[in-house]
């Protein structure tokens, strides 16, 4: 009996120590561990693909590459600005960002925020995954910032809703405090129209709009959704004045320093995970202006032409700003 409780106990023991050594095999192989910001909120689909994204990188990697996602930016103080002078720095290695504030550190990146030249985020798609989006890498990476060959995220079309009135004709944004992200185009477009933009963190809209601080935002239907926006607007106007997307972007040191094996690993799944993603955002506000109709809110259709009238004098300052080269290859796009 006594030989069988010590064969017991070595068996146990002998266990413990092979879990211990496995465990310890498994910390060791995390050999690189990253973290990935992005600001949309933990129930959408941007944070599901890339939470999806980062395990199947993990997976192929055999452990090797760990990485933490992070939806509304961890909450850090200074939202996306903020979170974009992490990545520059390294604090994060990977964050996803709109073209617009993305252009307070690469200039050109506003080229994505050029109102009424997307007729629809699949031409948007076709543009960044093409010749532009290229040039665009070329000129994130001077500023320390990596970019990948599909790795536009779909954000939509942006569409305003407010709490005044429909928005028909140019003339009824006049006087408008417009929520707008950073980022001067955006800025620009809506003061060409007559509104008044006010900057505000994404996470700061619908207090904004609830407090009266501004009276309007533009976006997507799917964060009206997302962020409750249904809740303290009105009205909205099918506008489609830009396209907006999330530029999955990589820390540029941190990405030269990756083995070949793992960034070809992580260039495939970024591809195959961003596709995946455009369909659910593309799905998303497709069906949400009825389900947004369902909740009050009022739509109307809008002419373009008008608006896009009022924006030779945005075209012909961004032509210069933006530089002929990256205007040129906006204008071979669309």
């Amino acid at each position: 009996m006594a030989a069988t409780t010590l064969t017991r106990r070595s068996f146990v023991a002998g266990a413990m120590l092979g879990s211990a050594s496995i465990l310890a095999r498994s910390v060791r192989a995390a050999a690189y561990t990253f973290t990935q910001y992005h600001n949309q909120p933990a129930t959408s689909s941007l944070h599901r693909r890339l939470v999806e994204m980062w395990t199947a990188i993990r997976n192929e990697t055999n452990g090797r590459v760990d990485t933490q996602v992070f939806a509304e930016n961890n909450k850090i103080a200074g939202s996306d600005p903020a979170a974009l002078q992490m990545l520059v720095s390294g604090d994060i290695q990977f964050f996803t960002l709109m073209g617009g504030i993305l252009g307070t550190v690469v200039p050109a990146a506003e080229v994505q925020q050029v109102p009424f030249v997307f007729r629809s985020a699949a031409q948007a798609h076709h543009a960044l995954d093409g010749a532009l989006g290229a040039y665009l890498r070329t000129e994130m990476a001077a500023k320390g910032i990596g970019g990948f060959a599909v790795g536009a995220f779909d954000n939509g079309m942006r569409q305003i809703a407010g709490t005044k009135r429909p928005i028909v004709t140019p003339d009824d944004l006049a006087g408008i405090r417009m929520r707008v992200p950073a980022g001067q185009l955006v800025a620009d477009t809506f003061k060409a129209l007559g509104a008044e933009p006010i900057t505000i963190n994404s996470s700061g809209i619908y207090d904004a709009l609830k407090s009266g601080r501004v009276d309007a935002q533009e976006n997507p239907l799917a964060l009206v959704d997302l962020f409750k926006l249904y809740e303290v607007v009105q009205y909205v106007s099918m506008t489609n004045h830009m396209w907006s997307g999330f530029n999955q972007l990589a820390h540029w040191p941190t990405w030269q320093r990756l083995p070949d094996d793992i960034r070809r690993i992580i260039n495939r799944n970024v591809t195959k995970y961003v596709r995946l993603q455009r369909v659910d955002q593309q799905r998303a506000n497709d069906r949400l202006r009825a389900e947004l109709t369902t909740r009050g809110l009022v739509f109307n259709d809008v002419d373009a032409a008008p608006f896009r009238r009022k924006m030779s004098g945005v075209y012909a300052a961004w032509k210069e700003r933006l530089g002929t080269k990256c205007w040129s290859l906006l204008e071979g796009t669309v």
